[in-house]
């Protein structure tokens, strides 16, 4: 495939290749950007912004809107590219091209919504004679920067209010999976998006990535990814403004008033889908000493029953990891948490980039599985006393995205609401839980700003503030 600047095809002769995770076969071919291409972008892009600031809403709200129509269209094509490059199951795969098409939507409905408001000058002693309000007006360029888990719903998250907020965008899909944000791209030129205002670049994150970060012209970097990377783009920015949702290893409470069969559900559905590779996956589990024995046995029957393999069968359930070199690490963190003490009830081995899935109990708080993203399928277990353990251990952690709780006491939901850090808290449901409209964000090192259609709309804009005086 070719890659899009300034809304043009573009190609180039070195070129990365892009591999099936399951069973290592080459998908397609990309162009390997570069900083030239990163400066042609941006230099489109700031004739693309005024284009953009000056197209009436509800061209907007038209070519939002038309981009849900044409997802859904050619929801078959991009499922199929999401199945063959992320190495999603054909069902998740669906499942999240739907999903986009319904966020470009909304994006559409929410673009109608922005206003601002009036301010009341005449409360302040001299200012009698002013009257004004603020507007919002959009930031200019948005750079997109987008991981390989869910590639196309998150790189729509960062692109549909950019678009409805006013902006021109350029996105830098993730290396392992560029091939269905370049076909949004294509949609979002045939939904009529101006030329100039899209840009689709492929290429290493080293290169292409840091070049959009460093650009001054680009006003806003919106990222999701690791800790680390993140850092590095708050480093080099300079003066713009940043979004970055950076993960987590989100802990989930189960009580022993708990409704077990929902609890271990959760911890099924939220540990394993996409072999356990989201950000809010669940990862650590603490749960109370009474129910403690019956939620294990619960659980590792669900675990033992997962259908995982090849991920374009309709019945299977999990697929593999990213890449060889994480299903290996994977593996390592297992291995030494149950050489420091912990025990595996089930799963531990791979085969290729297949990673069984796995059940960890008595895991030893400093382990890396404890302290870091696994982003893989295991979760680790811990017995606790009380709800106080509980918390304390759940905010032992330098992430702070998203948790959950199953109780069926008010006084104890309340207290966990209170007292968990992060972002989000989910009472009776697992963390892994998201809605597309919702503020999306984490505590500490889990990030910095606010996805959710409205909220990323809000910090996609600048905000002007208009004043009169109207005389004596």
């Amino acid at each position: 495939m070719e890659m899009i600047v300034g809304g043009k095809k573009v190609n180039k002769p070195k070129t990365l290749k892009v591999y099936n995770p399951y069973n290592g076969a080459i998908v397609d071919e990309v162009p390997e950007g570069d900083a030239m291409d990163v400066e042609n972008a941006v230099n489109l892009a700031v004739e693309g912004k005024k284009i953009m600031k000056e197209l009436p809403l509800h061209k907007r709200v038209e070519i939002l809107y038309n981009t849900g129509i044409l997802l859904e269209k050619n929801e078959k094509r991009l499922s199929k590219i999401i199945n063959e490059e992320v190495g999603k199951t054909i069902k998740d795969a669906q499942a999240e091209v739907i999903r986009t098409a319904e966020l470009f939507k909304y994006a559409a409905e929410e673009a109608k919504r922005i206003h601002g408001e009036t301010l009341p000058f005449t409360s302040l002693k001299g200012s009698e004679n002013k009257r004004g309000y603020y507007i919002l007006e959009p930031v200019g360029i948005v750079g997109a920067i987008t991981p390989f888990n869910v590639p196309l719903s998150l790189a729509a998250h960062k692109v549909a209010p950019a678009i409805a907020a006013g902006n021109a965008v350029i996105m830098k899909p993730a290396t392992q999976t560029p091939l269905n944000t370049i076909i949004l791209g294509e949609l979002l030129l045939e939904a009529g998006m101006p030329e100039k205002a899209i840009s689709v670049l492929t290429g290493r994150g080293s290169v292409v990535g840091n070049a959009l970060v460093k650009d001054p012209r680009i006003r806003f970097v919106s990222f999701t990814g690791s800790v680390e990377t993140g850092e590095n783009i708050a480093k080099n920015a300079g003066m713009k403004k940043l979004g970055l949702e950076l993960g987590s290893n989100s802990a989930l409470i189960v009580m022993d008033s708990a409704n077990i069969d929902k609890a271990v559900a959760a911890t099924v559905g939220g540990g394993f889908s996409l072999a356990g590779q989201v950000c809010i996956s669940v990862q650590r589990v603490f749960v109370h000493e009474k129910v403690y024995d019956d939620f294990v046995d619960r659980l590792v029957s669900k675990v033992q029953s997962i259908k995982f393999g090849d991920p374009s069968k309709e019945e299977t359930e999990m697929g593999p990891v990213i890449d060889e070199e994480n299903a290996v690490r994977i593996i390592d963190w297992i291995e030494e948490a149950v050489s420091e003490g912990g025990k595996m009830l089930t799963g531990g081995k791979r085969d290729y980039t297949l990673v069984e899935p796995t059940v960890l109990v008595d895991t030893p708080l400093e382990s890396n599985i404890m302290k870091k993203e696994l982003f893989g399928p295991a979760v680790a277990l811990r017995k606790v006393k009380d709800l106080d353990e509980a918390i304390e251990l759940t905010n032992e952690s330098v992430y702070g995205l998203q948790a959950g709780i199953f109780t069926q006491n008010i006084k104890e939901a309340f207290f966990a609401a209170e007292k968990i850090e992060a972002g989000g808290v989910m009472i009776n449901e697992g963390p892994r839980y998201r809605a597309d409209f919702m503020p999306y964000g984490g505590y500490k090192k889990s990030g910095i700003g606010r996805e959710g259609i409205k909220f990323a709309i809000e910090e996609m804009s600048e905000l002007k503030v208009i004043c009169f005086d109207i005389g004596e």
